[in-house]
């Protein structure tokens, strides 16, 4: 199996892992040195842990969220992952009150890997919602 496939391949178990919350595999296919930036700290967040802290504040305020993958493209040491994240607004979300709403949107990551198929970085592609960002037009 080439890095380019096996890479692939550990993305698909990192959407189990996430959707799960497993933290031994969250260790398994993260690198302990790769760092996170997050909404939820100042601080960087390191490794499976650090990384699964994310998805353990988002299920404080969804439950049930879970995510899919729509489809991937794989080059070299990075996997291009389009996402679709779901779920059900059911605790309190950054000081709103829980709506019960529903929610589905679509997001894009890219995951870069170290030589021994780890994830070592996370860049979330922000589109439309960073031109509201700069423009100072969300909340």
């Amino acid at each position: 199996m080439t890095s380019i496939e096996q890479n692939k391949k550990n993305i698909e178990r990192f959407k189990d892992c996430i959707n799960t919350n497993d933290k031994n595999l969250a260790e398994e296919l993260i690198a302990a040195d790769a760092e996170f930036a997050s909404l939820i700290s100042t601080q960087k967040l390191y490794g499976g842990k650090g990384y699964l802290s994310v998805v353990d504040f988002m299920r404080k305020s969804f439950s049930d969220i879970h995510w899919e993958i729509v489809d991937m493209a794989a080059e070299g040491d990075k996997v291009a992952v389009s996402w679709t994240c779901s779920g059900t607004h059911d605790g309190e979300f950054m000081g709103m009150a829980p709506t019960g709403k529903k929610f589905s949107f679509s997001c894009m990551n890219f995951y870069y890997f170290n030589e021994d198929g780890k994830i070592i970085k996370d860049v979330a592609a922000k589109g439309l919602i960073g031109l509201l960002e700069d423009l100072g037009l969300s909340k």
